[in-house]
């Protein structure tokens, strides 16, 4: 997999949101909501993007599909015909002819159909604007992806109010797989779901991608969830990356303290097992006003003072295994 060059490579991703004040609504700072993403992602592969709420996963994933505009980085994504295409720099007019390839599953079941729509029309929507304008030709391509889905296709003069939200999750799957995608974000599309029904939306994901050879960057802050879809695993802190590394390496021995903070953090369903100790000290810093050295510095029990003055970079500890810090090759973390 990893002999082809990657279908997707970022570099140095940044997003920045102005803050303005006053009456003349000048811009005194920014809120670094992404601040220099490094990642790649080969194809028939699955990437867990996670993160506590508000570390930027979401905002990093629609720069790379483009629905807000990066402030800087590159976005390199690889062609059918096997080119390579910087996205960021693109105008809107010249995205057009890959927005098909770039599809995205969104969080909110509910949200994310339009009401006042059939099931045609909400999943058919994809094809017509890509200029299919046959009726008919829509209705049988919109029958064959609900049957992909697990759904009838008689469902699909039905309108979203009548369906279940494992139902219209399936939905929103069918939309984005219309166009035939190569790569999808999918953005904590089982967060919103119950706990049975996300298990079938997961498998009914790993079963998509096995037999249509699709590419996944799941955007999630359930460890539990991204360890069972995921082939490798980015973790988030403020705007950077400061671990990434194969599923099972990952949780076996992290490298980086917020990672390790983050999987004792989560609730082992056994009361014979103590709890862990996964609460972090102190608050998440403001994107608005990081702290100076390392972001992580002020909340980690293992900071030094080289911490609080050097920025570290994102490096390799082992093949295939990057951390964003000081000692990541000292320190021994207890895993999952």
């Amino acid at each position: 997999m990893t002999a082809q060059a990657p279908l997707l490579e970022v570099r140095n991703l940044r997003k920045f949101f102005p803050i303005a004040k006053g009456f003349m609504r000048r811009v005194t700072g920014h809120v670094r909501a992404v601040d220099g993403v490094d990642f790649t992602l080969h194809e028939g592969e699955t990437l867990g993007l996670v993160g506590e709420s508000g570390c930027g996963k979401t905002t990093a994933s629609r720069c790379i599909l483009r629905a807000i505009d990066p402030t800087g980085g590159e976005i390199l994504y690889r062609t059918r015909a096997g080119a390579t295409v910087d996205l960021a720099p693109l105008p809107p007019r010249e995205l057009a002819p890959f927005r098909a390839e770039i599809q995205m599953i969104f969080q909110d079941p509910f949200g994310s159909l339009n009401p006042r729509m059939t099931l045609l029309d909400n999943v058919g929507e994809p094809l017509l604007v890509g200029g299919m304008s046959s009726r008919r030709a829509r209705t049988d391509r919109v029958a064959e992806l609900l049957a992909l889905v697990g759904l009838r296709p008689e469902f699909m003069h039905r309108f979203p109010h009548a369906f279940s939200g494992g139902q219209r999750q399936r939905i929103g799957i069918a939309r984005a797989l219309s166009t035939n995608p190569r790569l999808v974000v999918a953005d904590e599309p089982v967060s919103a779901l119950d706990v049975s029904v996300q298990a079938q939306v997961l498998n009914l994901l790993l079963e998509l991608q096995a037999r249509l050879r699709l590419t996944f960057l799941f955007v999630a802050h359930d460890l539990s969830v991204v360890r069972h879809i995921s082939d490798r695993v980015a973790v988030m802190y403020v705007g950077q990356l400061v671990e990434i590394a194969p599923t099972a390496a990952l949780f076996a021995r992290p490298r980086h303290p917020y990672t390790a903070a983050l999987m004792r953090a989560v609730p082992v369903p056994d009361p014979r097992v103590p709890p862990g100790d996964g609460v972090l000290r102190g608050e998440v810093p403001s994107p608005a006003n990081p702290p100076g050295g390392c972001y992580f510095h002020p909340r980690c029990r293992f900071a030094q003072p080289i911490c609080t003055t050097e920025a570290p970079t994102l490096r390799e500890i082992t093949p295939g295994h990057q951390a964003r810090c000081h000692f990541a090759d000292q320190l021994e973390l207890a895993g999952a």
